[in-house]
């Protein structure tokens, strides 16, 4: 007879994954946790202001060099690859968990963009893709003499 630990938390890693590929799905984005548990996908903030919207990816560990931003047909793509670290061969690892590869991440960008002032910035493990807002046609007001 073989004995089997019982962990209260596996039904609870089992929802998660279930839901992760139902958001997945849906989406048609890897998340984070994906089926891959080493993938890397870098994780995004969108902010919008009045003049701006800008990307903000998690992408530490890399240099600017290996970040690409690329804008075509209205679609803006962050892509890039992270090297494995070099592994020492005198080294005992006892675990070996980042992740290296290729990434791309891709926005649909609203149509009130500039897609000529778009801008990327890569400080301290953050990409920051800034992108300009078409400026809103005006109201023109005209003056009407009444005679």
């Amino acid at each position: 007879m073989t004995l089997v630990h019982y962990n209260p938390n596996r039904m609870l890693n089992d929802f998660g994954k279930d839901f992760d590929s139902v958001i997945d799905s849906f989406f048609g984005v890897p998340s984070v946790r994906s089926s891959n548990r080493w993938a890397f996908v870098p994780r995004v903030d969108i902010v919008e202001d009045n003049d701006h919207l800008k990307i903000i990816a998690e992408i530490p560990g890399m240099e600017k060099e290996d970040v690409k931003v690329t804008v075509e047909d209205g679609i803006l793509t962050i892509s890039g690859e992270r090297k494995a670290a070099e592994k020492k061969e005198e080294a005992n690892y006892i675990r070996c968990e980042l992740c290296s590869g290729s990434f791309s991440r891709s926005f649909t960008m609203p149509e009130n963009i500039d897609s000529e002032k778009i801008a990327a910035d890569y400080k301290n493990g953050l990409l920051t893709v800034s992108m300009q807002k078409l400026e809103k046609a005006k109201p023109k007001e005209i003056k009407v003499d009444v005679k």
